[in-house]
């Protein structure tokens, strides 16, 4: 037997999580596999939150981050705030780009096509290990990056410069580059949205997106990124909210095949984390509690935002009791986390370098024409990035000249 698992623990530090998570009682190992958002950078109301509900973490929004300062007070009080012997999960999206939870604190990346654009690998790892050492700075461990999706371009309504770009290869290529980047730099990436977001035209954020694609042609395809970087040893994957018909009529999120799938055929043994559990895809026609419960029953390790704390833990214990959830599953997912957190807690971060986003905007830099002859747009342009003068600016030149704004979907995960 290998000393290591695939994706970084020992089996030592693995049997230990499992021990730890047998040991608590059912209501704080429920918690424990539980990610809720603060959106308030005050510590007490953090930490208070934390230490009253046992959860197993936080996800760091924009409202919680004015100021480097402010973000680093708060993840002090989150990780002093419980009793247990293993690092509180403490998690943002910091992708670069529109996706950029902490724009206030750290330097801000290019979207991820600018890494996929780049040329030269290294620069990307160099960048992703820079931007993994600030958040480590800051007390983050974990970050919702890379997006490992293979996008279609402008009928893919929310990924697109999201996604490294529309070929498997590149994307994958770019992927790994970010993963080896982030835990050179001392935190956890988690590449996302498994099975692929890129290639949907539906957000779900408002609706189940659902591919019309089988799953060999995905293997081809979409999940091209995610194989590579699973090889590569990326300790944790983000379930999205995507229907796969031959994996059932739900969401991957809460489908026990699409599971299955990720383990057992691209053996994964990382931990598997949901998206947000409070999206349209997951929540029309299903009872709060009840997609938590689902998630866990159908493989998930981790559950972001899954609403109201109280309910989600109440009904996970009460599926428990009543044997629609086995403690055994439970156990397997709250111990997978706390390896996790262990591991991530261990790795050395090297040390920071200056100017990582301006070093890989400029290695993505690209010639998209030679020619240069417009229309190079069309009739709607979304304006993202900058500050929300210059991005008023821009849009109202743009409209001056016939082109609309168009209004960007709120992005959880």
């Amino acid at each position: 037997m290998p000393t290591t698992l695939t994706w970084g623990p020992t089996h030592e530090t693995w049997q230990q999580a499992l021990a730890d998570a047998r040991a608590l009682p059912l209501e704080r190992v429920a918690a424990q596999v539980m990610v809720v958002d603060l959106a308030s950078p005050d510590p007490a109301v953090a930490s208070d939150l934390v230490r009253r509900h046992h959860v197993g973490g936080v996800i760091l929004m924009g409202g919680s981050a004015p100021s480097a300062e402010a973000v680093a007070t708060l993840t002090r009080a989150v990780a002093d705030a419980d009793d247990r012997d293993w690092p509180v999960w403490i998690s943002t999206d910091e992708e670069g780009g529109s996706v950029a939870r902490l724009r206030a604190a750290i330097p801000r990346l290019p979207s991820f096509m600018a890494a996929g654009a780049a040329r030269d690998k290294d620069a990307v790892t160099a960048a992703y290990r820079g931007l993994g050492a600030d958040l480590r700075d800051l007390g983050v461990g974990i970050d919702y990056a890379p997006v490992a999706d293979v996008t279609i371009g402008t009928t893919d309504p929310t990924i697109r410069t999201r996604s490294a770009g529309d070929d498997p290869e590149r994307v994958a290529e770019t992927v790994v580059a970010a993963v080896e980047g982030f835990v050179s730099g001392g935190v956890a990436p988690v590449i996302k949205h498994f099975p692929g977001h890129g290639s949907v035209t539906v957000d779900s954020h408002t609706g189940l997106p659902v591919h019309g694609r089988s799953v060999a042609k995905l293997a081809e395809t979409d999940l091209v990124p995610f194989a590579r970087a699973i090889e590569a040893g990326a300790p944790a994957v983000m379930m999205g909210h995507i229907a796969v018909p031959q994996w059932g009529s739900g969401p991957a999120t809460l489908e026990p095949d699409a599971y299955a799938y990720l383990r057992e055929e691209m053996g994964f043994e990382g931990v598997a984390i949901t998206d947000a559990l409070n999206m349209a895809a997951v929540t029309e026609g299903r009872a709060p509690g009840e997609v938590a419960v689902e998630a866990l029953a159908a493989g998930a390790d981790v559950l972001v935002m899954p609403g109201d704390i109280e309910v989600a833990v109440r009904a996970v214990v009460r599926a428990v009791e009543r044997g629609t959830l086995t403690r055994e599953r439970l156990d397997e997912a709250a111990a997978r986390s706390i390896a996790l957190l262990r591991w991530q807690d261990a790795l050395d971060p090297a040390p920071q370098e200056d100017g990582y986003a301006r070093t890989l905007a400029a290695a993505g830099a690209t010639v998209a024409a030679r020619e240069c002859e417009g229309p190079f747009v069309g009739e709607t342009v979304r304006v993202t990035g900058g500050s929300d003068d210059a991005a008023r600016a821009l849009a109202g030149a743009l409209e001056s000249r016939g082109c609309q704004r168009e209004t960007a979907p709120r992005a959880c995960s």
